[in-house]
């Protein structure tokens, strides 16, 4: 988003926020007070105590009533209430941006729960966002126009990156690898904490390594030139520790069990749509 567009928005926008859940709270995190106002952000939630802390936190304005005066809605539930939500906000939206977080619904599904409406962004972030450092595949329908699209990318870029898609059959595989992502990193992780106990250091000793370990490797990779291949082959010398572990990977076939996973976890998502799209 460039400067003058920034300028426009800033302590302007409104928006809607329906669910208050993590990725919710991430977002207005990112947002109030910095984008726009915390009084210009409205979550609807039912929710009592979530709405509560998001007030005391962020100096939100918080309601079961969805408030049509918005720029902006987030629709931040999950698929399987998406429908049911849509057909609450179906008479408040006219043409605002409709920015919808949840895997597995379709924009097309939403547009006609909303009555064929077609200002809507997709985007699939990621929990990393609860600490500013997420990224989000995000794409949209042919009525948004480029002021929203700017809007939308802003929201998202508030609590990390944002990669736009060419179409939204990519969803599924951006859910695979980077929306459920952060649950292989802990997995790997905790691979590593029960290694390094059974070799005899401290369940603290094994996660301060293991997490500074990978904390150190992303940055690195993040900040090479090279491929990430290229680093690992430095980090390999032949007949080596780490050639020893990685050859034991092969063998088992970790790599191709992992890229496994990852298709089943793009599938899911496509399932999740056929699941929750239907009238």
């Amino acid at each position: 988003m460039n400067k003058n567009m920034e300028t426009s928005v800033n302590n302007a926008l409104k928006i809607c926020f329906i669910g208050g859940g993590n990725m919710a709270t991430a977002l207005i995190g990112g947002l109030a007070g910095k984008l726009t106002a915390g009084a210009n952000i409205q979550v609807v939630d039912p929710n009592v105590d979530a709405l509560a802390k998001l007030a005391q936190q962020f100096g939100v304005v918080t309601s079961s009533q969805i408030d049509a005066s918005v720029d902006v809605f987030v629709l931040a539930v999950k698929p399987q209430q998406m429908k049911e939500v849509a057909a609450a906000l179906k008479p408040h939206v006219t043409g605002q941006l409709v920015l919808s977080i949840a895997a597995g619904i379709r924009a097309a599904d939403l547009s006609r729960w909303l009555n064929g409406h077609q200002a809507i962004v997709r985007s699939m972030p990621n929990t990393p966002a609860l600490i500013g450092q997420g990224i989000a595949g995000m794409v949209d329908m042919a009525g948004v126009t480029v002021q929203q699209r700017e809007i939308a990318d802003a929201i998202l870029r508030s609590v990390g990156a944002t990669v736009w898609l060419d179409g939204e059959a990519l969803i599924d595989p951006v859910t695979a690898i980077s929306g459920s992502g952060p649950a292989y990193v802990f997995y790997f992780i905790e691979a590593m904490q029960q290694a390094a106990i059974e070799m005899g250091l401290t369940a603290e000793q094994g996660t301060q390594l293991a997490i500074a370990t990978f904390t150190g490797a992303s940055q690195l990779a993040a900040q090479a030139t090279e491929p990430v291949s290229v680093l690992r082959e430095r980090v390999t010398s032949k007949g080596g520790t780490t050639y020893a572990a990685l050859t034991s990977m092969d063998a088992s076939g970790v790599k191709e069990r992992i890229v496994k996973a990852l298709h089943a976890a793009a599938l899911r998502g496509k399932e999740l749509g056929d699941e929750f799209g239907r009238d």
